[in-house]
């Protein structure tokens, strides 16, 4: 068991009682640290944890009670990207809790005396896809495509404002898609096709997508809470091991003992399929490539990730 580093005080973790926050909760209790959670509501309680209710984020959310007596922030909570999106200015409400409730936090924080803050961002601000070769690192210009992506990539930016204005330590973590025990959206749904072994005209798409299991980013973000190191850095994770559509669906499926059933189509026809059933963003992430350059936190602190991408499958079917 890793125990806390030397110098590390309590920390407190928002959205603590979703997917990855539950996950991070549960790892650092497991390390003996002490923690707080904030979360929406208290239905969902950790054993060992204090929790804390914060019902909504924005520029005046209230954090001092949160805030007492806490010396690291791991800001996990925010306004996520939804398929169907039906706010009539979507950009506008992401920014209220995405930049404006992060930048807020940012500045309570540094005024109680926190040393540090752990923004998790996401890899939509380097954009929606790589071609061919290419990868995202550290160094790719931000190109996010959608207001989400937008939105933490200006989240980022206030962060950065504060850490110059107020000497807060800020580090920045940008994952790809998080899959793990209890993951929903895209990821869940695919469980849930291979369960009912319904074919998927997926065999034949050539492409390649990083991926990043829960417990691999939960062991970084406490790496990025404790490492001296990592003050004033932005880091991109993954397992490290890139995968194709095709490849996942059937790593998957043997990992739940339902193989997958897999054809072949014409990715012009697949694309014509999710235009015309409002799917197009969800078929465009099926087919095309987003691999993310992890090798920066591992060269500067030491990373690597306690799991490979089997075993994170193999985990997540088990308990999905």
């Amino acid at each position: 068991m890793m125990m806390p580093e030397q110098g590390v005080g309590d920390l407190l973790v928002t959205g603590g009682s979703g997917f990855v926050g539950r996950a991070l909760c549960t790892e650092l209790l497991a390390r003996r640290f002490d923690i707080r959670a904030a979360q929406r509501t208290l239905n969902l309680p950790i054993d060992g944890n204090d929790a804390i209710v914060i019902s909504a984020i924005d520029e005046k959310t209230d954090w001092t009670n949160a805030l007492r007596g806490i010396d690291v922030v791991i800001h996990l909570a925010a306004r996520v990207h939804v398929m169907h999106d039906h706010s009539s200015d979507p950009l506008e409400d992401f920014r209220k809790v995405n930049v404006a409730g992060s930048d807020n936090l940012a500045r309570e924080a540094a005024r109680a005396g926190v040393k540090r803050l752990v923004y998790v961002s996401s890899i939509k601000v380097n954009g929606e896809a790589t071609i061919g070769e290419d990868v995202f690192s550290e160094k790719s210009p931000p190109n996010p495509q959608d207001p989400y992506g937008v939105s933490k990539c200006e989240a980022e930016q206030a962060l950065h404002r504060v850490a110059v204005e107020t000497g807060l330590d800020v580090v920045i973590v940008r994952p790809p898609l998080v899959y793990g025990a209890g993951v929903k959206g895209n990821f869940a749904q695919m469980i849930n096709v291979l369960r009912k072994g319904i074919p998927l005209p997926l065999a034949s798409v050539d492409n390649m997508r990083s991926l990043v299991y829960v417990g691999n980013l939960v062991d970084a973000l406490i790496l990025c809470a404790t490492h001296p190191a990592a003050a004033g850095k932005t880091y991109l994770v993954s397992d490290g091991e890139n995968i194709s559509t095709p490849e996942l669906l059937r790593q998957l499926g043997d990992a739940m003992d339902c193989p997958a059933r897999l054809c072949s189509c014409p990715a012009v026809l697949l694309k014509l399929a999710g235009r015309l059933t409002g799917r197009a963003e969800q078929i465009e992430r099926l087919l095309g490539s987003l691999q993310v350059d992890s090798g920066k936190i591992r060269r500067e602190l030491g990373w690597m990730p306690p799991y490979t991408l089997i075993q994170g499958l193999k985990a997540t079917a088990k308990k999905q």
